[in-house]
């Protein structure tokens, strides 16, 4: 075998020598920038992803806060405007209570004032017939025939007892 032939050393190792550093300008001034091109624009997209990932993170933070925001803002409207319409009915049923209750009380001032006609009506009548009563009573149990003036005298005093 030739390459192991020692008389050809020296040319071997300036062959290989001329090789190696052949292929060391080649590898740094071609491969490795190339490589390092990739890796720089592949870090550079990745870069970008993460940038873009962190802006679309934030304007979800901002559109979740803008959403609860204006939920928060509608639930106290709502609220509000649940406490105004139950004031109103509030307020209506109240007046339609006073009003009732106006009627009512109209009502049985009414009721109480024909009673009160109605018993002084009765009372008035009850002298008559008292005396009409005791005038007869004498009559038919005694025979005797009074005054009616003096029966009814008797009468008056007899009910201020």
């Amino acid at each position: 075998m030739p390459q192991f032939d020692p008389s050809s050393f020296p040319s071997q190792f300036f062959w290989l020598a001329i090789t190696i550093v052949a292929l060391y300008f080649v590898m740094t001034r071609m491969a490795i920038p190339r490589l390092a091109n990739v890796l720089e624009q592949r870090q550079k997209l990745i870069d970008d992803d993460l940038e873009q990932a962190e802006k679309l993170k934030a304007e979800t933070e901002a559109a979740i806060a803008a959403y609860e925001a204006a939920l928060a803002e509608a639930r106290a409207k709502a609220h509000e405007e649940i406490k105004a319409v139950t004031e109103a009915a509030a307020k209506v049923a109240e007046a339609k209570n006073a009003e009732v209750i106006e009627r009512v009380a109209k009502q049985i001032k009414d009721g109480e004032n024909r009673i009160a006609k109605s018993r002084d009506e009765a009372l008035s009548h009850v002298r008559e017939v008292a005396v009409s009563v005791a005038t007869d009573m004498v009559t038919k149990l005694v025979g005797l025939s009074l005054d009616d003036a003096k029966v009814g005298d008797a009468v008056t005093a007899s009910m201020k007892d």
